[in-house]
């Protein structure tokens, strides 16, 4: 498969096979970590969402709090108003976060859902416009999947909202996990071969 790759495109993959084999350990600890924690938190989705949630929260404080400060140190601004009301709304948004995460993460659950069959629909509508295109059966199976684990969250909404969010986040860590042990074993791969005098695959 390498032989059919251009000049260009060898150049690249050595590029960044070189950058990841100068860390490969420390991402595949990084990788390992983030697998045991996704998997940890699988088994406890309320504590992680709860926790997401205050994170989120606090973000959203500390993000208003220095768009605050911002929209006063440019007074002049013509939008100084509106700068200054979408960061009380961060601040407000982050207050109702961090002192109910609970409620919070409800309300944030309903947002996914409905985004989840949103999207959803819109890419089925994409799908059947693209029928023409090879593989738009995929675009639409993925569309449907979208749809039904949106309806799926809606029909146990609001109990769902204090797993889901949880969920994700877990799911998350673990695929970041797989990826970065996977990164790693290229840049082990990478080390090996530059130490043997050949090229890595």
């Amino acid at each position: 498969m390498a032989d059919n790759l251009s000049a260009e495109q060898k150049s690249q993959v050595g590029l960044i096979a070189a950058a990841i084999s100068k860390g490969w350990g420390w991402l595949l600890a990084l990788g390992i970590i983030s697998i045991i924690l996704g998997v940890i938190g699988l088994g406890m989705t309320v504590t992680l969402t709860i926790v997401s949630v205050i994170f989120f929260g606090v973000l959203l404080l500390v993000g208003g709090v220095l768009q605050l400060f911002d929209a006063f140190k440019h007074s002049g601004w013509k939008s100084t108003f509106w700068h200054v009301l979408i960061a009380l709304l961060y601040v407000v948004g982050g207050i109702i976060l961090v002192g109910d995460p609970v409620g919070g993460s409800v309300a944030l659950t309903l947002v996914v859902a409905a985004m989840l069959v949103g999207s959803g629909v819109f890419r089925a509508v994409m799908a059947f416009q693209s029928r023409s295109v090879p593989g738009w059966g995929w675009l639409l199976f993925g569309a449907l999947l979208s749809v039904l684990l949106g309806l799926m969250v809606l029909s146990s909404w609001p109990v769902s909202g204090l797993w889901v969010i949880g969920l994700i986040v877990a799911i998350e860590l673990i695929i970041n996990g797989w990826s970065c042990v996977l990164m790693a074993l290229v840049g082990r791969r990478a080390v090996k071969a530059i130490g043997s005098g050949t090229a890595p695959a």
